[in-house]
C-alpha cells in the first residue's frame, strides 16, 4: 500500500509535466513559427517477485512472472517541426518557409542562432535583422531609397532604386537544416541553438538539397492546433485526477489497517 502512494505520486507528477507542456503549447498558439513539444514518458523500474522461467516443479516452469512497476517518469519533449499555415501579411520583408530549414541568425556575441520566425526588419543600418535587432546570415542591406524588394523562392534577394527599371540584386539568402532538428535546444525568443544531437548545420540555397522554398510577404504561424491541445489538457487533468485517487485510496487503506487494533 505505502508502494501504491509513491506510485501514485510520480504519475501526479508526470501529469504536470504533461500540463506544463501543453499549457506552453496554448500559451504560444499565436507566435510566428513556434514548433509545439510532446511530452515522453517511460516506465519505471519493477520490482520482481518472481521471474518468468522459475521451475514450479521438477518438469515445469512458470510461463510468467510476477512484477510490479514502480511508477512512470517524463523521458523527453519532442520539438514537432510540422509546418504551421502560412498567413499572408503583404510586407515584403516577411518571409516564411515552406518546407524543411530555418533561418540562420547572428547574435551579438557572434553565435549563430536558427528561427522560423521570417518576420523580418531593418535596422539602422539597413541590415535584415529579427525582432531581437539579430542580423540576418548572410547579411542583407536592404539601400535606404529603395522603392521595392522582391525576394525570390530561392532567397534571391534583389531591389528596384529610383531611377532605375530593373531591378539589382543585393544578397542571397541561404537556409540551414540539421539532420536532428528534434535535437535542436530551444533558447525562447523563436530561435533555437545547434547541439551534440542535432548535427551540424547544412547551408543550402533554398529549394535545393531538400529544404523549403521561401514565400516573400507570409509568416509561418505556430503548429499548434488548439483543438488538439485542448483536448490533450483535458486527458493530462483526468489522468492527474486518476493519479491523485490512486493516493487517496491508498490512504484509506493504511488506516484501515490501522484501525485493525481497535
Amino acid at each position: 500500500m505505502i508502494q501504491a502512494l509513491y506510485t501514485g505520486a510520480t504519475g501526479m507528477s508526470a501529469m504536470q509535466t504533461e500540463i506544463n507542456v501543453t499549457a506552453n503549447n496554448i500559451a504560444n498558439v499565436n507566435t510566428i513559427g513556434f514548433k509545439k513539444s510532446r511530452p515522453e514518458f517511460a516506465d519505471l523500474m519493477y520490482k520482481v517477485m518472481q521471474y518468468a522461467g522459475t521451475a514450479t516443479s521438477s518438469t515445469t516452469n512458470s510461463p510468467t512472472g510476477i512484477e510490479v512497476g514502480l511508477g512512470v517518469r517524463p523521458s523527453a519533449t519532442t520539438k514537432i517541426f510540422t509546418e504551421g499555415n502560412l498567413q499572408k501579411t503583404g510586407n515584403q520583408l516577411d518571409m516564411a518557409i515552406t518546407g524543411k530549414g530555418f533561418f540562420t541568425l547572428s547574435m551579438p556575441n557572434g553565435t549563430q542562432v536558427y528561427s522560423r520566425n521570417g518576420a523580418f526588419k531593418v535596422d539602422s543600418n539597413g541590415n535584415l535583422v529579427n525582432a531581437d535587432g539579430y542580423q540576418l546570415v548572410p547579411n542583407i542591406t536592404i539601400p535606404q531609397d529603395a522603392t521595392s524588394v522582391s525576394i525570390g523562392t530561392d532567397g534571391t534577394v534583389s531591389v528596384i532604386e529610383p531611377g532605375q527599371t530593373q531591378a539589382t540584386q543585393v544578397g542571397q539568402i541561404t537556409l540551414t537544416n540539421f539532420i536532428n532538428p528534434a535535437g535542436l535546444h530551444s533558447m525562447g525568443s523563436n530561435i533555437y541553438t545547434q547541439t551534440g544531437s542535432s548535427g551540424q548545420p547544412v547551408q543550402s540555397v533554398a529549394g535545393t538539397n531538400g529544404l523549403g522554398e521561401i514565400r516573400q510577404g507570409f509568416v509561418e504561424m505556430s503548429n499548434v492546433k488548439l483543438v488538439v491541445a485542448l483536448t490533450d489538457l483535458i486527458t493530462g487533468q483526468r489522468a492527474y485526477d486518476s493519479n491523485s485517487k490512486v493516493i487517496t485510496t491508498s490512504s484509506q487503506m493504511l488506516r484501515t489497517v490501522n484501525q485493525l487494533k481497535q
